[in-house]
């Protein structure tokens, strides 16, 4: 079974670890609402596509219905405010800066853990905490973390910011118990109508490039529907859960590659620097995880 949960697994990795420059191409051609309204329509389409092909559109009722302010608390964070500020992060940094920064969002879920679920915070919790916003310094510093001259402040404060409403989702998520292909989708149908009323409101109707509605497709199946039925999968057969989670931390690297290759962005020392100091503050905090 582990060796089984380790390919769901690598299928998820793979599958994130071109999200960053799907993103970053739909971005040439969308505004980041635009981008956030067609990969919502996707995501919701292969969402329920699911539900129905595992006969749970009564369960969809029911849990709206019972949780309806929750369910709507949690709509309006993902997929609406959540990917409306990552992608504005996207819109305004180069896809390695936006992407290593998004990574510290598991750090956040701790701080904001300790606040709001009376959580105790320890001192792998700290001492992550320093080494992950140092690696964070040295990316948006372009490798001058002291001279605190950052290339674009907008975009790195859209950037951490998107990690504070993800980890806050994290934490809503908690309050509710369900099956999470049902609490998933229930989330989209409820966040579409306002996604769609966003849009209308804030620019015109315009027809979108082909291949940025194609960026925008894929966005949707992947990053915000099925891969994450992939790694739930993962998660649920292997013996070794600890594992399994450890995997996620290959997937910036992979991104990297891809971003070089199909953005054409030049990979910077600082960025890598930057990154693995992320990946190492992130396996510190873990640390007390797998204890």
């Amino acid at each position: 079974m582990q060796a089984q949960a380790y390919k769901y697994a690598l299928i998820a990795v793979f599958c994130w670890s071109t999200v960053a420059t799907a993103f970053k191409i739909a971005l040439n051609y969308l505004s980041p609402s635009e981008l956030v309204l067609y990969a919502s329509i996707m995501s919701t389409l292969i969402l329920f596509s699911i539900v129905i092909y595992q006969k749970k559109i009564s369960e969809v009722k029911i849990h709206i219905k019972s949780n309806f302010k929750l369910v709507f608390i949690l709509g309006c964070i993902n997929p609406f405010l959540y990917y409306l500020i990552l992608f504005k992060a996207y819109d305004l940094l180069p896809a390695q800066e936006a992407q290593s920064i998004n990574y510290t969002w598991a750090l956040m879920l701790a701080f904001l853990s300790v606040i709001f679920l009376k959580q105790k915070l320890t001192i792998n919790d700290i001492l992550a905490g320093i080494i992950c916003y140092f690696g964070v310094l040295i990316i948006a510093t372009k490798g001058e973390p002291f001279s605190l001259s950052f290339s674009n402040l907008d975009g790195v404060f859209f950037a951490l910011l998107s990690t504070i409403i993800w980890a806050s989702y994290w934490i809503i998520n908690t309050k509710i118990k369900v099956d999470p292909i049902v609490g998933l989708s229930s989330n989209f149908v409820i966040a579409l109508p306002i996604v769609v009323v966003y849009f209308f409101l804030t620019q015109p109707l315009v027809i979108p490039d082909i291949k940025g509605l194609l960026a925008a497709s894929y966005v949707g199946f992947f990053e915000m529907g099925i891969t994450f039925l992939f790694w739930l999968k993962a998660m649920q057969i292997a013996t070794s859960t600890s594992k399994i989670a450890n995997l996620i931390f290959i997937s910036p690297f992979i991104s990297l590659i891809f971003i070089y290759f199909l953005v054409g962005e030049k990979i910077l020392v600082s960025t890598v620097i930057g990154l693995t100091t992320i990946i190492l503050g992130l396996i510190i905090q873990q640390l007390k995880t797998s204890k």
